[in-house]
């Protein structure tokens, strides 16, 4: 599901909504996580959603469907390894906030996890990061990274591969399980 809407990748349009959408709620907001539905099937499955959402009966998009909290896991690793997306959904995006330091300054980081939470907290170099990352089932990616102390949408990154890991990740989660043995 490429497919442009003038001239820009659906995929690309539903992470730039989410991100500005995200701005709005500001910072300190903990991880969001969404379905990403093609409009049609929405609306062939649920045409009362379709309707309250407003979908435009002729749009070819994605309806971004906010899932609620992350499974209870020690880590989003672990909490995106628990998911299992039915057929219906075509892809997923996630939004979170991350501190980032440079990495001249990761080196010093103290070892105790406590001391290393503070020490990185109060870093005169770190780095406040919303990132939103959307997937396809076909592995297309898009992201798109807001940085806090430049928190205007002129001054939003928007690539394919700015999140390779979580892109990884979030792509993971379309895999089929397989069983040990089987």
């Amino acid at each position: 599901m490429r497919r442009k809407n003038g001239g820009v990748n659906l995929l690309e349009e539903v992470v730039l909504d989410l991100e500005r959408h995200s701005a709005t709620a500001g910072w300190d907001t903990p991880p969001r996580l969404y379905a990403l539905v093609a409009s049609a099937e929405l609306r062939r499955a649920d045409p009362e959603l379709a309707g309250q959402l407003g979908l435009d009966p002729e749009a070819d998009t994605f309806a971004a469907l906010e899932q609620g909290e992350l499974p209870e896991a020690d880590g989003l690793d672990e909490a995106l390894a628990r998911i299992v997306w039915p057929e219906a959904v075509s892809g997923c995006a996630l939004v979170v906030e991350r501190v980032v330091l440079p990495p001249e300054a990761e080196a010093d980081i103290p070892e105790n996890e406590a001391e290393a939470a503070a020490w990185v907290a109060e870093h005169p170099l770190r780095e406040d990061v919303r990132m939103v990352v959307g997937v396809l089932r076909d592995g297309d990616r898009h992201s798109a990274l807001r940085m806090r102390r430049h928190d205007a949408d002129d001054e939003v990154l928007s690539g394919p591969d700015l999140v390779p890991a979580l892109a990884d990740a979030l792509i993971a989660t379309f895999e089929p399980d397989v069983e040990p043995g089987g």
